[in-house]
């Protein structure tokens, strides 16, 4: 018997984009692999103090992808697909690597390379390049790929609709957010190969890990509420006072609408971390481009949002980064 092909997949943890990444490039690499096994393995990756990149002893399979994450330079990788204006280092990295995708080394392993930061999700990029490069197309995620953009950018008529949480879909995206790591996607990414994720959203076994986190939202919106402190344009938020359960991730407009930006300092088990983000629903201009802001702390994003994370020791330097970076967007 032939053994599977070995495939690892490392995809943006406990992020909706991430997972359905993971489940649109599984069915693009079946696709094009017509009779060959593949034994697939899903790596959940976060950012995190000192980790601005995938280890390169994560990437152990035959075929090795990185999607919806920062650029990591090895030639162990063969597939890459991300939309973040700060998924590469540098200029000069990026262009590597497009060369490399390009005109690849004698002998080494090709680089299926596609990075366009005009994308608002990475799934509908691999959905684009799957149809149109591949020839491959699956009416099955359809409904995936729609959702993904739609949390990913932020399509919701307003920010109130982007925090309801009736519609199961986007209960499945707050399961994705806390639970999300790799047995996870291992466990949910086959569901959503055979079933539109509307139906696999309503599985008992995710239902009943959105019950607690239900409550830890609401818990987490009187937070914002209670905590929010408004600087001319923009809504600082310290959530420090204690560890973050869970979250509302646009609760800051739905409470605070007249503001243009939103800075949130949170805290988890290992780390604090600095969200920012641009209001879409305050019809003023954006005039910062926030991924330039958070990658001055290491960390990244778009220019319509972004984070970077602290470890738990420099929660005194996080406090004021995140005062110094409401206080610019204020300018």
């Amino acid at each position: 018997m032939t053994k599977p092909r070995d495939v690892v997949v490392a995809t943006h943890g406990h992020c909706f984009d991430g997972m359905a990444s993971a489940a649109v490039f599984t069915h693009l690499l079946r696709a094009i692999s017509p009779g060959e096994a593949l034994e697939v393995r899903y790596r959940s990756c976060g950012y995190g103090p000192g980790m601005s990149m995938i280890p390169e002893a994560w990437l152990d399979g035959e075929d090795n992808a990185i999607l919806d994450f920062r650029f990591t330079p090895t030639e162990r990788l063969t597939w890459y697909f991300d939309h973040h204006i700060t998924a590469f280092s540098s200029t000069e990295e990026r262009d590597a690597a497009l060369l490399r995708g390009q005109e690849p080394k004698p002998g080494g392993r090709p680089l299926h390379i596609f990075y366009d930061a005009a994308y608002g999700s990475c799934t509908k990029l691999i959905a684009d390049v799957a149809r149109e490069r591949f020839g491959v197309e699956n009416q099955t995620l359809n409904d995936l790929v729609r959702w993904a953009d739609i949390i990913d950018a932020a399509r919701f008529p307003s920010a109130e609709a982007a925090i309801d949480r009736t519609e199961p879909v986007l209960q499945l995206a707050s399961v994705v957010e806390h639970h999300g790591d790799g047995p996870f996607l291992k466990n949910a990414v086959p569901r959503l190969l055979e079933r539109p994720v509307g139906e696999v959203a309503r599985d008992p076994d995710f239902a009943e890990l959105y019950r607690p986190l239900a409550a830890a939202q609401e818990a987490f919106i009187a937070r914002v509420k209670k905590n929010g402190e408004v600087m001319g344009r923009v809504v600082l938020v310290d959530l420090t006072d204690a560890p973050l359960e869970g979250g509302a991730k646009f609760a800051t407009y739905a409470l605070y609408p007249q503001c243009v930006y939103s800075v949130t300092l949170t805290r988890a088990k290992q780390h604090c971390k600095i969200s920012v983000g641009y209001n879409p629903w305050c019809g003023q201009e954006r005039r910062h481009d926030i991924a330039a802001i958070c990658r001055r702390y290491e960390g990244g994003g778009h220019p319509v949002v972004g984070a970077a994370s602290f470890p738990l020791s420099e929660m005194t330097r996080a406090r004021e980064v995140a005062r110094s970076i409401a206080r610019e967007l204020d300018a």
